[in-house]
């Protein structure tokens, strides 16, 4: 992985800025939901964009945390992720995506046959995040709060816990760490919302070490330690159990592994004890 691009950036500035960044994030808004309300939910539907599906998908990130977590339950987790490219929040139609017969309602197993699913509801949590800088631009800000609204209502309609995914800053922009903190934390207060920290998680990394490379080239994308830091972020949010000492993502070393563990159980912890 080419980290020429970090470099570039200044890893100084970058570590310096990602530090005062997370603790200047402790005094904004402080999130109003601890957890789910639920345990262990087992059935999660993914709505974003290219974020999500960056190095073939977070979900399967985070259910092969999860099979490893409860082997003996794993075939019960069972994820969907729907992805645009580029796309914020009101790309999403939300209603369709619970409609009887629609996503998740068969399946292929063995040699090609289709096994047609039957739930009593397809989905018991939506993870759902805007673009990049959709919560934080001015003409898109509003937009971003008016969704997460009315998705969260249609969510919750379903008989689901609608959950946000606070999305990182830009490598070479980590101002907007605290900036799409805060705006992700209102939007979650404001409709009863689980938030995911992950920005936060991407800010404390860097502070701890500005060497590790969480970003795609174009410095916006995740690397594959960008997906694994987000999943493992998902996981300690979600189950409220520390994720450290699960396995890696393939091609990547455990001290690696466990570097982005740790700093995923660290920031859901600081953050929900706000």
């Amino acid at each position: 992985m080419n980290t020429s691009f970090i470099r570039k950036a200044g890893v100084g500035a970058l570590s310096i800025a990602a530090a005062a960044l997370c603790a200047g994030a402790l005094a904004q808004t402080s999130p109003k939901v601890k957890d789910l309300g639920i345990d262990a939910p087992k059935t999660i539907l993914y709505v974003g964009n290219s974020f999500y599906y960056y190095n073939n998908s977070m979900h399967s990130h985070v259910l092969r945390l999860t099979s490893a977590a409860d082997p003996q339950n794993r075939a019960q987790y069972r994820s969907t992720s729907v992805t645009i490219s580029g796309s914020g929040l009101n790309w999403h139609d939300m209603e369709a995506y619970f409609q009887p017969g629609r996503l998740a309602s068969y399946s292929f197993v063995g040699d090609n046959e289709v096994l047609f699913n039957k739930f009593d509801k397809p989905f018991e949590v939506v993870i759902m995040n805007d673009c990049s800088q959709c919560p934080v631009h001015p003409q898109l800000k509003d937009m971003f709060h008016e969704y997460a609204k009315k998705h969260s209502q249609t969510i919750v309609k379903n008989g689901a816990k609608p959950v946000l995914f606070m999305t990182w800053a830009y490598a070479d922009k980590p101002e907007m760490t605290a900036q799409l903190a805060e705006q992700y934390t209102i939007a979650g207060n404001a409709n009863d919302a689980l938030v995911i920290p992950a920005g936060l998680a991407f800010a404390k990394a860097l502070a701890k070490n500005p060497q590790v490379v969480l970003y795609d080239p174009d410095k916006r994308h995740p690397s594959l330690q960008g997906t694994y830091l987000s999943a493992a972020t998902i996981y300690a949010s979600l189950y409220r159990k520390s994720p450290v000492g699960l396995p890696a993502a393939a091609g990547m070393d455990a001290k690696t592994a466990q570097f982005l563990q740790e700093v995923a159980w660290e920031t859901t912890r600081e953050y929900y004890a706000r």
